[in-house]
């Protein structure tokens, strides 16, 4: 049972059809075809319905899906065939095969390669050189053989006209190490003749469309296929197939695989030489047959490499040699084309087996050794025509029929025999099964004395002039009882059958009417001798080997050649031989429709082809006892959650007591029955209500499944993500205590060093910690600013303090503040020397009055008054009062402002000294800083600071800050004065 196929595509397996029947049959083909499922099985039989669109069911995951699955666990395909065949070689050491079969168009060229694919992609594991060149060879020769032996027909763009067989080799270990092709019956009449809307074979069309110009120069051929007699039906026609491409893939699967570029060269040459014999006329000169393009006999004689007078008495004389005299005896216009267009064809069909041989010649095992080496086993692949049935069938539809009676006899043998062996094998009763045994049909073709094949050659052995007519007449008077044979003499009022021409035999396919017309020149394939001896004398060695019989004398005597039925009834024989050594395996083909639609199905067209394949005969073959049977294990395997006693494993004592177990509880015991290995169900409707349980209870458990596995997800995800936690948590604890040491590590002798660590340069932080590293700044910075000033005098610390409440103020305003030089404060006694004992008496005067403590700052100033004129003055800031006084006048006190009321100051950010005391009555005074100050020297600074750090000191006494009053006056203001 094909798993993961639900019944809307039917079933996949035609045994488990409810009814055999072939109305049931075709019902559930068309509905896998609408449905795009191409594949189904009659147990292990593959139907293959050709689909007429690229499907993505052959890529390398599908190839994965198949490969070491048993035939039933995956749905229906070309790839569970291939790999049943391949693991029935490698593990039970058997040589097996799988026969492709259906008409043309089916598909069966498609299938092969497919298989060929398939066995390629699974095998040499390790990459061997040695196996990779081979498989390489093994795949190429598909390209070789398709361009030589396919042509595009009626029925089908890429036929093969030719039947295939080869064997691949493996080695013990199951790798390829080599091959085998067998070919049957080429259709070379398709060389000079084809019918309206098909084309000869490939290789034409891909030499005149793919070949550089100056191969054609030197073949002497143009591009156009319509020039040249042989082909030209064929060049009229309008197809997809790029001959272009073709050619050149052609040229580099033939170099792959090992054909030198003489012999190359030879195959086109010979191709060349046969589309000139087309276009060759005679006629006639009174009794003298003559050649009439005589240009031609040039150009051939150039291309086969011999001489231009033995090309022309080849083609219009025959040597006869009558005792120990020789005679030449002249052709007829008609003897000469014959002669010509069997040489055409006989040199077609020659190359042909040549490209065969020396592909053969080359991917052959050699120097193989069983007792070194392991056992060589094989595995055989037939891509053979199918059934045909035409308007006008001629010799060649005979022998393919005949090819397929012996096959369906073989298929039906080896089916029974499988079924009867399988049953022995269980110990399950064998009960006889009735089928239509197509022997007596074989019997009819090939019995030695009255089969059709030996009448046939009787007739071509009689002496005197012998007629397709005489022919028939044997057969009427051999076969006249016979009850598959029949003609219009022995059915005079059967007027579907024409008088001396037509005959009818009754294939296991249907009645199938042939056309006696050609029937013996066919089978007698006369190729006269001097042709051969022409081309064996050629000095292009590669075609030389190609006839070895030239090389006899005409005075010699040798057998009669075997006529081409007797050459095909052997091959055939040989190949039921070997394929009845072998385990077969079977893919039928089947062609939906004429028309190549991928959507259409034409139900009686795929009726009859059931019918010849004799699909609905093997359904009943394989019903005829139990409809299903599998191995305990594998049985077990798939059904076992059904029971309570087999899930999730038994206790009982062995797989067949399970089994047991689950089908009696079931209530299923009464239609089945146990082998020594299997279980065999009788009918399809046990099987599908135990997949109908099986699907609930698969349903089930996967829910269960999928709550299990979420929840082991959940709880994975969880201890990651704790895990990841404590790691972050551990690692980020390490980079903290890290950082925190080599901190302390850096900073460890601060104390001692002259700038207490300034030039200690801080280590990185890590993220989190760089909030705390600005708090450690910080810290430090205070330290070290404390660890500076603790040391200093009252004075100095004053004006540390005063730098520090500058710089706060100014920064960024002004680009000097004085801060490098020591500040003295009290300017005037330094500036002007002359006067300081003058302005030493009123300070002491003015403190003696006004009780100030100290002096803040005095300086020499440029007053402005409001009607902006500038005069000398001088200022004296205490800690009280700001005095303006004349200098002029003694430092006489001109003006008292106590510093309560003034209200801010304001600078310029430029290197003036203009200083504006704004104060509560507005009444502000704007005065210019001077004296003996250097160029680089700024009072400035000075003054802001000393006013700020001196209301900052009253302000901490008094528990209040009037400094942020001049602070924030001095902010607001500065801009006011840019302006």
């Amino acid at each position: 049972m094909a798993e993961h196929e639900s019944l809307e595509f039917g079933k996949a397996d035609f045994v488990l059809l409810d009814n055999v029947s072939m109305e049931e049959f075709m019902s559930n083909l068309k509905l896998r075809f609408e449905k795009g499922r191409i594949y189904s099985y009659i147990g292990e039989v593959v139907v293959s319905v050709n689909p007429y669109r690229a499907m993505n069911i052959y890529g390398r995951d599908t190839i994965e899906q198949y490969k070491g699955r048993e035939l039933y666990e995956r749905p229906p395909h070309l790839f569970a065939i291939a790999d049943a065949a391949y693991k029935a070689m490698k593990r039970r050491n058997k040589d097996t095969c799988i026969v492709i079969s259906g008409e043309s168009g089916a598909g069966k060229t498609e299938a092969s390669k497919y298989i060929m694919q398939y066995i390629a992609a699974i095998t040499n594991p390790n990459q061997r050189a040695e196996v990779e060149r081979v498989k390489n060879m093994l795949l190429k020769s598909n390209c070789v053989l398709e361009a030589f032996g396919n042509a595009k027909t009626n029925r089908n763009d890429n036929s093969s006209r030719f039947g295939k067989y080869m064997d691949i080799n493996f080695d013990f270990k199951g790798d390829p190490i080599g091959g085998h092709i067998n070919n049957y019956l080429l259709e070379k009449s398709r060389v000079i003749f084809q019918q309206p809307g098909e084309r000869s074979f490939h290789s034409y069309y891909q030499l005149l469309k793919g070949a550089p110009d100056s191969l054609l120069r030197s073949l002497h051929i143009q591009r156009d296929p319509t020039a040249y007699n042989y082909i030209k039906v064929g060049g009229q026609i309008k197809s997809g197939i790029n001959d272009g491409a073709d050619f050149k893939a052609v040229a580099d699967a033939m170099k792959v695989i090992g054909f030198t570029g003489d012999e190359i060269q030879t195959v086109y040459k010979i191709l060349a030489t046969i589309l000139h014999l087309g276009n060759l006329t005679f006629g006639v000169d009174g009794d003298v047959t003559l050649i009439e393009n005589t240009k031609l006999v040039s150009v051939i004689r150039e291309l086969l490499s011999t001489k231009e007078e033995n090309v022309e008495k080849a083609l219009l004389y025959r040597t006869v040699a009558t005792g120990r005299d020789v005679i030449e005896k002249q052709h007829t216009t008609q003897e000469a084309s014959y002669g010509r267009d069997a040489l055409a064809k006989a040199m077609y069909e020659r190359l042909f087996c040549w490209i065969v041989g020396r592909i053969n010649d080359i991917i052959e095992v050699k120097n193989y050794d069983a007792r070194v080496h392991g056992k060589n086993t094989v595995i055989g692949v037939l891509d053979i025509y199918g059934f045909e049935i035409f308007q006008n069938n001629s010799f060649e539809q005979f022998c393919i029929n005949y090819c397929n009676e012996k096959l369906q006899q073989l298929f039906i043998q080896l089916v029974l025999k499988q079924e009867q062996e399988e049953y022995q094998r269980e110990g399950i009763p064998w009960k006889h099964i009735d089928y239509f045994n197509n022997q007596i049909i074989v019997d009819l073709v090939e019995q030695q004395h009255k089969g059709i094949f030996s009448v046939l050659d009787e007739a071509c052995m009689n002496v005197g002039k012998v007629t397709d007519e005489v022919f028939l007449q044997g057969l009427n008077g051999k076969l006249a009882k016979h009850a598959h044979y029949t003609s219009r003499k022995l059915s005079p009022t059967d007027k579907s059958l024409e008088f001396d021409r037509d005959f009818r035999i009754r294939h296991y396919a249907g009645d199938v009417v042939y056309s006696v017309v050609g029937f013996i020149d066919k089978n007698k394939d006369t190729l006269f001798q001097d042709f051969k001896r022409l081309l064996y004398n050629s000095s292009n060695p590669v075609l030389k080997g190609m006839w070895p019989e030239g090389k006899l004398s005409i005075t010699e005597v040798t057998k009669r050649p075997l006529t081409a039925a007797t050459l095909f009834k052997n091959s055939m024989i040989s190949l039921v031989e070997n394929l009845a050594c072998k385990e077969p395996y079977y893919v039928r083909c089947i062609k939906p429709n004429d028309v190549k639609s991928p959507l259409l199905f034409e139900q009686e067209r795929c009726r009859h082809q059931v019918e010849y394949l004799g699909l609905l005969e093997n359904v009943r073959v394989r019903r005829a006892g139990f409809a299903y049977r599998q191995t305990y294990p594998r049985f077990l395997q798939r059904y076992k959650m059904i029971s309570e006693f087999t899930w999730p494993n038994h206790d009982l004592p062995s797989d067949k007591d399970a089994v047991k177990r689950l089908l009696q509880g079931c209530g299923f015991d009464h239609d089945v029955a146990y082998g020594k290995t299997k279980v065999f169900i009788r009918t399809p409707r046990t099987l599908f209500s135990l997949e109908e349980q099986r699907v609930e209870m698969v349903q089930r458990i996967v829910l269960f499944l999928q709550k299990v596995w979420r929840g082991t997800i959940a709880r994975m995800r969880y201890r990651r993500m704790r895990a990841a936690l404590v790691i972050l948590q551990a690692y980020r604890r390490y980079k903290v205590k890290s950082y925190i040491r080599e901190v302390n590590r850096r900073f460890k002798n601060v104390r001692s060093m002259k700038d207490y660590g300034r030039h200690v340069k801080w280590p990185t932080p890590p993220k989190v910690l760089r909030k705390f590293e600005d708090a450690l700044r910080s810290i430090y910075n205070r330290w070290w600013a404390w660890t500076l000033i603790k040391g200093l005098s009252p004075e100095e610390a004053l004006q540390v303090r005063a730098k520090v409440a500058s710089l706060e103020a100014l920064k960024g305003q002004r680009a000097d503040l004085g801060l490098q030089r020591a500040w003295e404060g009290n300017y005037l006694k330094r500036d002007s020397p002359d006067t300081a004992s003058s302005f030493t008496l009123v300070s002491s005067e003015l403190q003696r009055k006004d009780k100030f403590m100290r002096v803040l700052f005095s300086c020499n100033v440029r007053k402005i008054n409001r009607f902006h004129k500038a005069e000398d003055r001088a200022v004296l800031i205490t800690d009280r009062h700001l005095y303006k006084m004349d200098p002029l006048k003694q430092y006489k006190p001109m003006k008292s402002i106590p510093l309560y009321n003034v209200t801010g100051l304001s600078v310029s950010p430029g290197k003036d000294q203009l200083v504006v005391f704004h104060t509560k009555d507005s009444r502000d005074l704007v005065v210019c800083l001077q004296g003996m100050v250097p160029a680089n020297e700024s009072r400035i600074g000075e003054l802001v600071g000393t006013l700020l750090s001196h209301f900052k000191s009253i302000g901490q006494m008094c528990g209040i800050d009037p400094s942020r009053r001049i602070m924030r006056q001095i902010e607001c203001t500065v801009p006011a004065v840019l302006t």
